[in-house]
């Protein structure tokens, strides 16, 4: 495998599950076990103060919720990606997820695009989560 020289995330006792989860393709949340609310991760429900979360698994899918396109480098590892997109996914459980759109043009994303996570295996040990345009099934 190349060498990859964009920042990697920072993986903690909090994180550990959901990029394990991603090393194997799976995209998991964090799920209140009282109330059922959804987090990437949380330790606390915000909505009713419980401690007891679980992981499972979650679709993947979602909406994009806003982007941003970067024509200027801010970090040496992106110079050869400008321009490149950033997006904030409203994922179908609920919470928001940063990541990246990809196998799409920056100039066709839009706010509300249906999409589908995807999985980029960046080095031997981590496996970034990724956004695809959905594929649109035509029901008539």
């Amino acid at each position: 495998m190349a060498e990859y020289k964009k920042p990697l995330p920072e993986v903690n006792e909090m994180n550990q599950e959901f990029w394990d989860a991603c090393k194997r393709h799976e995209f998991r949340l964090h799920k209140c076990q009282n109330c059922g609310e959804y987090y990437w991760p949380q330790s606390i429900c915000v909505k009713c103060d419980n401690s007891k979360m679980e992981w499972v698994v979650a679709s993947g899918k979602g909406r994009v919720h806003t982007f941003n396109v970067y024509h200027q480098l801010y970090h040496p590892g992106f110079k050869d990606d400008i321009p490149y997109n950033t997006v904030v996914i409203e994922l179908d459980e609920g919470p928001l997820f940063q990541s990246n759109i990809v196998q799409c043009r920056n100039e066709d994303i839009r706010c509300d695009m249906p999409v589908e996570v995807t999985f980029e295996d960046v080095t031997d040990e981590v496996t970034l989560p990724k956004f695809r345009p959905a594929a649109v099934t035509d029901i008539c």
